[in-house]
C-alpha cells in the first residue's frame, strides 16, 4: 500500500457526485471504493478498510448522520476519519457533525482542490495515529 496515499470510501447516493469525488481522489493517488448510501457503507467498510470515508448527509435507507454515529460506535470503525460532504451548510448541521465526531465538513458545491487537501490531511492523520 506504499504506492497509494490511502484508502477512501466515497459514500453518496448521487452517482455523478460519487464519481466526481472518486475520479479526483484516484487521480491524486488514492485507492477509492464507493458506496451508494449509509447502509451500503456499513456493509462494505470491513472489506474496504478505508483510512477516510467521505459521507453525504441526505441519503436513502441510512442517512449520513446515522452512518457516522454507527461508525463512531463500532470498535473496528471508530478510528476511521470521516469527512461529511453535503449541501447542508447551516451552522447547526456542522455542529451536529462535530458532535458525532466527524473529522471534517465540506459543503457542496465543493472545490476539488480543497477536497483533495482535506482527504490527504485526514489520510495522513489516520496513518499516523493507527501506526
Amino acid at each position: 500500500m506504499d504506492d497509494v496515499l490511502g484508502r477512501v470510501l466515497v459514500v453518496d447516493d448521487d452517482e455523478v457526485i460519487r464519481q466526481l469525488i472518486a475520479v479526483n481522489l484516484t487521480l491524486e493517488g488514492f485507492h477509492v471504493e464507493t458506496a451508494s448510501d449509509g447502509q451500503d457503507c456499513l456493509e462494505r467498510v470491513g472489506v474496504v478498510r478505508p483510512d477516510v470515508i467521505t459521507l453525504d448527509v441526505m441519503m436513502p435507507r441510512l442517512d449520513g448522520w446515522m452512518t457516522a454515529t454507527k461508525l463512531r460506535a463500532g470498535e473496528s470503525t471508530r478510528h476511521i476519519k470521516i469527512m461529511m460532504i453535503t449541501a447542508r451548510a447551516q451552522e447547526d448541521d456542522k455542529k451536529r457533525g462535530l458532535g458525532i465526531g466527524v473529522d471534517a465538513y465540506l459543503t457542496k458545491p465543493f472545490d476539488p482542490a480543497e477536497l483533495i487537501q482535506v482527504v490527504r490531511d485526514l489520510a495522513l492523520a489516520s496513518r499516523t495515529t493507527s501506526g
